[in-house]
């Protein structure tokens, strides 16, 4: 396990500085070590106080970790002033073989100051040159290099003029752009552009700290720059997607969102499978419609295709039964997901759904089993829709859900022109639709 030693501030409510640093470092695999240049009281709305530790104290502490455990990668973040800064480069520069990723942090995000003005020269003359990579967000850019950054052009700019303070590589951060988030690395001579969803929400509290220390644990293990930028970006932008609605100001990151992601996709495919195994023997085969059909299931809090577990390749008949060619997998299907995403936008108690074929004696037949029956025709589609793709069921399920005060068990259309007429059956999980198809087909 690699040895990751952030030397950064505290945070009471959690969300940020060393808190944020070692909960990352963690759940990316490496050991995490602290080294304390203050106490901080603060919450979701702010900072009310700053304790700031002896500069010979958080020599002692920086000793301590690198005499007896050893450091594969340091990740400096809150320094407080000029003497804490000469004092960590001096001590990181008798240590040139460890990599050091320096997150310039000189603002809270409650505006708070937590860099003095007095220390910009240390940092750029000192320590800035020891840095493997430096990721200033645009503010920082700027305070840096003296110039206005608030565009890609500005950020490259900036970017040039960091490398030649000293730095190895600089990570310009676009969190703040208008438009797509953007950030842009710099090594010397080639720039590199990582773009990510614009997420809106306001819990962004620990998005510097938790960034930063990501990609330092990921260079400490070994991972190639440009991998390691990537892998620290999908890993903070699935932590902003799943932030945490906590306090009354600026809520934290979830950073345990791309694990609990997995374990949950993972839960989906199985859930999925169990429900296959109900359908199998359930000699549905005769309802499976021309364009094959579909069974997914998506996350508790999905918002794209990449939510939805499915089938790749679907669900085809073979004789009286089904067959599928593979296992399920997270955005196999968007015709499936774009049924199970529209209905949750109604209600995220009902994550699953399967496409069936049409006929009015397979209507009878649910309407028979007292199942709530729910229809949209094709031909009311405005112009605009019909013209977009995969707009028009979308459109569809939420002209039709809009009326209803319930979920129905079937949602179905009798086609238009080159679109099958379809059933879809709607549930809370797999086997629940799959219960349902059964008794269908029986």
């Amino acid at each position: 396990m690699k040895r990751i030693l952030t030397i950064a501030a505290s945070d009471s409510g959690g969300g940020a500085g060393i808190q944020a640093d070692l909960k990352a470092i963690t759940l990316l695999g490496g050991f995490g070590m602290s080294a304390v240049t203050a106490l901080t009281a603060q919450n979701t709305k702010g900072i009310t106080k700053i304790q700031k530790v002896p500069v010979s104290f958080i020599a002692s502490q920086i000793d301590a970790v690198f005499s007896d455990i050893g450091v594969d990668a340091v990740k400096t973040g809150m320094l407080v002033d000029s003497p804490v800064v000469e004092m960590v480069s001096r001590k990181l520069r008798s240590r040139q073989r460890v990599r050091v990723v320096v997150d310039p942090v000189m603002v809270a995000t409650s505006k708070v100051p937590l860099l003095s003005k007095d220390a910009y020269p240390s940092l750029k003359k000192a320590l800035i040159p020891l840095a493997f990579l430096v990721t200033p967000n645009l503010y920082e850019a700027s305070m840096l290099t003296g110039k206005r950054v608030e565009k890609r052009g500005q950020m490259k700019e900036a970017a040039r003029i960091l490398h030649q303070m000293g730095a190895q590589n600089v990570l310009v951060k676009g969190g703040h752009l208008t438009g797509k988030p953007i950030d842009i690395l710099y090594d010397g001579s080639d720039f590199y552009e990582f773009e990510a969803e614009r997420i809106t929400t306001s819990n962004t509290h620990g998005t510097g700290c938790t960034f930063s220390a990501a990609v330092a644990t990921e260079i400490g293990k070994g991972v190639p720059l440009i991998a390691a930028v990537k892998n620290a970006k999908d890993f903070i932008t699935t932590a902003i997607r799943f932030s945490l609605d906590l306090g009354k100001g600026f809520g934290p990151l979830n950073p345990y969102a791309a694990f609990e992601r997995h374990q949950e996709l993972r839960n989906c495919g199985d859930e999925l499978k169990r429900a296959l195994d109900i359908l199998s023997e359930g000699n549905i085969g005769h309802l499976i419609p021309e364009v094959q059909s579909n069974l997914g299931y998506a996350l508790p809090r999905a918002t794209r295709v990449d939510d939805v577990v499915a089938f790749p390749g679907r669900i085809v008949k073979l004789n009286r039964s089904i067959a599928t060619v593979a296992s399920p997998l997270a955005g196999a299907s968007r015709h499936v997901a774009q049924i199970i995403l529209t209905v949750m936008n109604h209600s995220c108690d009902f994550r699953s759904a399967m496409n069936i074929k049409y006929s009015s004696a397979i209507i009878r037949k649910c309407r028979t089993l007292h199942f709530t029956c729910a229809q949209f025709d094709r031909r009311d589609e405005p112009q605009q829709i019909k013209t977009r793709e995969g707009a028009s069921l979308s459109w569809g399920i939420e002209h039709l859900l809009r009326k209803k005060r319930v979920i129905p068990d079937i949602i179905y259309d009798r086609g238009d022109n080159g679109k099958e007429p379809m059933v879809r059956v709607i549930g809370k999980h797999p086997s629940d639709v799959a219960d349902k198809v059964v008794q269908i087909a029986n």
